[in-house]
């Protein structure tokens, strides 16, 4: 029983030595010159966001087994060559600018996480490929912004430019600038190189200028030397023989001709002077007239772009507007147009709808009157009460407020009735009877409708009774 205690107790130690040994293994430490990235399930944040990785810079991290791994970013610095070339100022001229940038992994607890997420298993050479896209764009960025004379003379503006602008860039992706080194800047049109000979011409020529003016003092002096020492002399041998006159007038003969050959050698450097400051000048004035003509070409685009651009865009949404104009007109015609055709086909169908009825209620009562004629006049005393209603409406609005009439008996046509019953047998005369409208209908009224089977008076006799109980109006 006690050997099986103390076999088990030793598999205990074995496995607990065993145990302690790989998580020993599993503790990572980090050397100065990497940053320990432990990515998987590593916590969350201080705004209690997950966090992808947590990054390490000199000291160390236990890996937990199955739901955690790490790896390193390697801190050596890259060495960047940038070669920019034709790189437009703002003054529209193309410049190179040769320089070379010095990157690395950032150790800034933030930019190292920017870092891990986007550069963890890249080789150095990608990296530096990815780096070298960046700072080229951010360069060109900032030669675009400063003339070719700020570039040149202001370095360190130049510089500080391109270094915030970079940098801030290389941090979105865990880069850090260390170090920038413009070695030259040149121009396509000269332009530096024109610069530069202006300044020199004018040195030299200011120094020619200072040689001339301390050798025209010099001479100046000595000159005066010279006459101060002839007056005291000439005022102490006054009373000298004429001999010595005379020589001094040679003397003074030859000071004459050493004095305009003076003369006219400083004439000659100071024409020189003028070609030498001259030909500085044209070489300046030849320079900025490139710098004028590439000048101008830019407003010219410039005005092309503001101005022409514009122009087109408002002439071809003219010419749409009125085609869209002209296409509503034509649907709006369309419209109208079958609207009218719809309009009509409805009334021919009403008109058809109309007639076709008329023509069956003629054709079932001339089946129920055996005949055409005898349909005719059923048609007709239908429509009898209103022609005595319109014979009547004939006389309806007829007003006589007062009838006086002067007669004489036997005055009529017939020369026996009186001439009152024949106005008033013509009034009613007048009316058409009904006999006469059904003739001029091509039919015949019964005879009982005619009144020859009950006698009484026609109109006239009893207009001509009428007409004479009226008492005459004597004279």
């Amino acid at each position: 029983m006690g050997q099986y205690i103390a076999v088990g107790i030793i598999a205990i130690v074995v496995f607990t030595f065993i145990l302690i040994v790989s998580l020993l293994k599993r503790y990572k430490r980090c050397p100065s010159d990497r940053v320990l990235v432990v990515y998987g399930k590593v916590g969350k944040s201080k705004t209690d966001e997950s966090r992808s990785a947590k990054c390490i810079h000199g000291g160390a991290a236990f890996i937990w087994p199955v739901i955690q791994d790490y790896s390193f970013l390697n801190l050596t610095p890259l060495s960047i060559e940038i070669n920019l070339t034709n790189a437009l100022s703002q003054q529209n001229i193309r410049v190179d600018v040769p320089s070379r940038f010095t990157v690395g992994i950032s150790t800034e607890p933030g930019i190292m996480d920017n870092a891990a997420e986007r550069l963890l298993g890249l080789a150095q050479d990608d990296i530096s490929n990815l780096a070298k896209d960046i700072i080229f764009g951010q360069l060109r960025l900032v030669v675009a912004t400063m003339e070719i004379e700020e570039i040149n003379n202001n370095r360190d503006k130049f510089l500080a430019a391109v270094s915030a602008n970079v940098e801030a860039e290389l941090k979105k992706i865990g880069l850090k600038l260390i170090n920038v080194n413009v070695t030259d800047i040149n121009d396509e049109s000269g332009y530096i190189e024109a610069l530069g000979k202006e300044a020199a011409a004018k040195a030299i020529n200011d120094a020619k200028k200072s040689v001339a003016e301390k050798n025209r003092d010099g001479a100046i002096g000595e000159a005066n030397a010279h006459r101060d020492q002839r007056v005291q002399v000439s005022s102490a041998d006054a009373t000298a023989v004429e001999g010595e006159n005379m020589a001094k007038i040679t003397i003074a003969n030859s000071n004459a001709k050493r004095r305009e050959n003076e003369a006219e050698a400083e004439r000659l450097a100071v024409a020189a002077e003028k070609v030498t400051r001259a030909k500085a000048l044209e070489e300046a004035y030849s320079a900025e007239m490139k710098a004028e003509t590439a000048r101008a070409e830019r407003e010219m685009a410039t005005q092309k772009a503001d101005i022409v651009v514009p122009a087109q865009i408002n002439k071809e949404k003219v010419e749409i507007d009125a085609e869209a104009i002209a296409e509503q007109t034509r649907r709006e015609a369309r419209g109208e147009a079958d609207a009218i055709y719809m309009k009509m086909e409805a009334e021919g169908k009403g008109i058809y709808e109309i007639l076709t009825k008329q023509a069956e209620g003629f054709e079932r009562l001339n089946k129920a009157a055996g005949n055409s004629r005898d349909a005719v006049m059923m048609m007709i005393a239908d429509k009898l009460p209103e022609l005595v209603k319109t014979q009547v409406e004939a006389v309806k609005n007829l007003k006589i407020d007062k009838v006086t009439v002067w007669d004489n008996m036997g005055s009529g046509k017939d020369g026996k009735s009186p001439a009152t019953a024949s106005f008033l047998s013509g009034m009613l005369g007048a009316i058409p009877p009904f006999e006469e409208l059904f003739k001029m209908a091509g039919m015949e009224l019964p005879n009982y409708l005619k009144g020859k089977t009950i006698e009484a008076e026609t109109p006239k006799k009893k207009i001509k009774k009428d007409a004479e109980d009226i008492e005459p109006v004597k004279e």
